[in-house]
């Protein structure tokens, strides 16, 4: 009886031994066959992590946030973007990419900042690197688009060249009207005109854009919206509250970090 009773106790006790072990092997078995995903990437963080981009560009990441800005734009594949006064093409590089090969990225500049980008900009397209990039060449007051053929005009810290003048520079006075008459007349109805650009004070004048290169984006605002836009976002990804927007944004205490203000409008 005592010799049964034992083996009845054994026997249970390796029983519940066995169900307790299996669901933790079960567990294990089912972690290997279906390891935990990779975090997924968005086309924004992908177009800044391009191997293809320079450590020039990569320098500027930190103080520009591309991929949350151009997120900010919505810009996809398959669109067709304006970058008006393009630069050195940090910017372009990186819409090449989320546009593809669907879409088409055309980047504008003139012989003024041709002439000041120098090699920067023949390495940029060197053996026509960017497939969907189209250069286009106009001087300031001759720019002439093609109608409703853009989904997106992008002009980053450029808006304040509106009031810059300089003869030595090549640079004639810009007719802010007629510029942003242009934009309506060539982008898609629905179609986004972008803006980034550094912050000027609280009621500083039109001409701040020329001596600071900065502009009170209040008067950007009551400009875009007078030539038939209309405000479709603001975003504070790029805010800096330490600059107190009192020097030049070439100034070297403040170059690469001035508090910056980005904008959306839309066609209607």
């Amino acid at each position: 009886m005592h010799v049964k009773l034992f083996l009845s106790v054994v026997l249970l006790a390796l029983a519940g031994c066995s169900e307790s072990s299996t669901p933790a092997a079960s567990v294990e078995a089912a972690v290997e066959s279906n390891p935990a995903p990779v975090a997924a990437t968005s086309i924004y963080e992908d177009a800044v992590a391009s191997s293809g981009r320079t450590d020039s560009d990569r320098e500027r990441d930190a103080g520009r946030k591309p991929a949350q800005v151009l997120e900010f734009f919505a810009i996809e594949p398959g669109m067709t973007v304006l970058d008006m006064f393009s630069g050195g093409g940090y910017y372009t590089e990186m819409l090449s990419n989320i546009v593809g090969t669907e879409g088409k990225v055309v980047a504008h500049s003139n012989k003024a900042y041709a002439d000041f980008l120098g090699d920067e900009l023949n390495a940029r397209y060197a053996d026509g690197r960017l497939v969907n990039v189209e250069m286009m060449m106009a001087e300031n007051n001759e720019l002439e688009l093609p109608a409703d053929t853009f989904d997106v005009v992008m002009m980053v810290l450029a808006y304040h060249d509106i009031y810059y003048v300089s003869a030595e520079d090549g640079w004639p006075k810009i007719d802010g009207p007629k510029l942003l008459a242009e934009f309506l007349r060539g982008l898609k109805s629905g179609g986004t005109l972008a803006v980034v650009d550094h912050y000027a004070a609280a009621g500083s004048p039109r001409e701040t854009g020329g001596t600071l290169h900065r502009i009170d984006p209040s008067i950007v605002i009551a400009e875009i919206e007078a030539a038939g836009f209309v405000l479709d976002g603001k975003s504070d990804i790029v805010r800096n509250m330490e600059d107190d927007h009192s020097l030049s944004m070439y100034d070297e205490q403040i170059n690469g970090k001035t508090d910056r203000f980005v904008m959306k409008f839309r066609k209607p």
